[in-house]
């Protein structure tokens, strides 16, 4: 080789000047010390995996289509049609929380800062956003298509409802890559997500009845021109975002690139513990909170007043769990069955009386910061039991409350929510003190694949525990019994005896702090 010459796979500098040839020899240098590049079988393999995927899930799916035909109830639609604006609101929170633009830890680390094209590397990103986009669009348009339902030409309206929920998907995409770079494109998104939100209120309260059966009554044209134009729309704020990407500050793609390597390491390794660890840990290194005087109260109980300070340093998501509780009251609407509903109501309430058990996971990732304290292992548990299980009855009393007003429950249902906080706080509780995964244990062969029992017990503890605690309550919703104050005696004895058994075991394993 000649000293002037460049081996392949190298860049060189007049290769710098241009983004995209630097950019992609850059990324030829990598794969070729990489692994090894994908051949003819490797491609094959990933193409035979794809037609059987699609020939497994195309029967059940063209089940679910043909059965969105005909008419839906007026009282139904307003529900459907609010989990729909629910869904996609929550997918464009979920993008701005991520990011959305990242790249791998490895770009990041080196490639974010060197003068190669910054839009030509965030390209890649931008197109596998796009792609998630159409995914999520897909699914939302069957959503859309079986609140509103097809009162003719099926096909016809299908496919109106997938072009015009694909092209919402991706300009909410397009919207919030536009937010990443600019503040005010950010103030928009914001605009939009609460939008969302009132729509759906609205459409829930049924004062939106008349616009609803207009909308699924549409002919042709109009639902064409509907689609045409929310296309031209995503088509222009998608040509926007692909602009803004070189000017997307590095400092906010440091961040959602590390972000995003935490969330892989954490799918690697089956440990969303981790995760969790990471992102609580993160919330607060970035705030400065001002010092309080610790009131003055028995030792159990000022040890726990941490998780309450916790709870009030943080209004909006206390705000917004309050609010989530109307969303059983929304499924009810959309003809959810009693058991369903029961088992959304507690899942749920468990979601939400795992939010304040926050002082118990630090106990136990180290036991012996928490024998310094001075206060014994049980009186701390069971100090710290009280603001999970506040929560979570509060919580499914609400939502249990909400689901009998608009008559999916029998009255007086909401009784059962309040019964089942000792039962929540010691499955929550539970859920705090669990180790990592068990990658080690066996693997059960069935039928449909084979089962690692590692994750399966790791997911199944503390939910075990909170529903064995709410059997009587699930019993009875599913039943619907004229009669419930037997039910009622034995759920308030089943979350004491839960809950018992979590403060007679109070000593859990060591696991690793990540």
């Amino acid at each position: 080789m000649s000293p002037g010459e460049v081996s392949p796979g190298e860049v060189s500098a007049g290769e710098v000047s241009a983004g995209e040839v630097s950019v992609r020899s850059v990324r030829a240098f990598v794969r070729a010390r990489g692994r090894a590049q994908a051949g003819l079988v490797d491609r094959y393999v990933s193409l035979f995996g794809l037609c059987m995927l699609l020939a497994v899930v195309g029967q059940p799916l063209s089940s679910v289509v043909s059965g969105l035909g005909g008419t839906v109830e007026p009282g139904r639609t307003g529900a459907g049609v609010a989990l729909v604006l629910l869904g996609f609101a929550g997918c464009l929170a979920l993008a701005r929380a991520a990011g959305p633009v990242m790249v791998p830890a490895a770009e990041a680390s080196w490639l974010l800062t060197s003068p190669l094209d910054r839009r030509r590397l965030l390209g890649r990103s931008g197109r596998v956003l796009m792609v998630v986009a159409l995914v999520a669009g897909l699914l939302l348009g069957l959503g859309l298509l079986a609140a509103l339902g097809a009162p003719g030409a099926l096909v016809w309206r299908l496919l109106a409802a997938l072009a015009v929920a694909t092209a919402a998907s991706v300009a909410g995409m397009a919207l919030a890559m536009l937010a990443q770079s600019s503040p005010t494109w950010n103030l928009w998104l914001t605009g939009v997500l609460v939008a969302l939100l009132v729509l759906a209120v609205v459409a829930v309260s049924g004062q939106a009845r008349t616009a609803l059966a207009a909308a699924a009554n549409a002919p042709l044209p109009v639902l064409a021109a509907t689609a045409s134009a929310m296309a031209a729309l995503a088509a222009v704020l998608a040509r926007r975002a692909w602009g803004s990407l070189a000017a997307i500050p590095t400092r906010l793609l440091l961040t959602a690139s590390t972000r995003a390597g935490h969330v892989t390491d954490a799918a690697v390794t089956l440990d969303p513990g981790a995760l969790t660890w990471i992102a609580e840990d993160n919330h607060w290194r970035a705030r400065k909170l001002v010092s309080r005087p610790w009131p003055g109260l028995p030792a159990p109980l000022a040890l726990a007043w941490q998780d309450w300070v916790r709870l009030g340093r943080r209004p909006w998501r206390l705000a917004a769990t309050a609010a989530s509780a109307a969303l059983p009251a929304v499924f009810a609407q959309a003809g959810a069955a009693p058991a369903a509903l029961g088992l959304v109501v507690l899942g749920g309430a468990l979601a939400v009386a795992a939010s304040g058990t926050s002082g118990a996971r630090r106990d136990a990732d180290n036991p012996a910061l928490a024998r310094l304290t001075g206060v014994g292992a049980r009186p701390a548990l069971a100090a710290r039991a009280l603001l999970p299980g506040l929560l979570g009855g509060a919580w499914a009393g609400l939502a249990l409350a909400g689901v009998a007003a608009v008559g999916g429950l029998p009255s007086g249902t909401w009784m059962f929510g309040l019964l089942t906080a000792p039962a929540l706080a010691a499955g929550a509780l539970r859920m705090a003190r669990r180790g990592p995964v068990d990658h080690s244990m066996p693997v059960i062969d069935t039928p449909g694949g084979a089962v690692p029992t590692g994750p399966l017990l790791w997911a199944a503890t503390g939910a075990d525990l909170a529903l064995l605690g709410c059997l009587p309550a699930v019993v009875a919703l599913a039943g619907g019994p004229a009669a419930t104050g037997g039910f009622l005696a034995a759920q308030a004895v089943a979350g004491l005896v839960a809950l018992a058994g979590v403060l007679m075991r109070p000593r859990p394993g060591r696991r690793p702090r990540p």
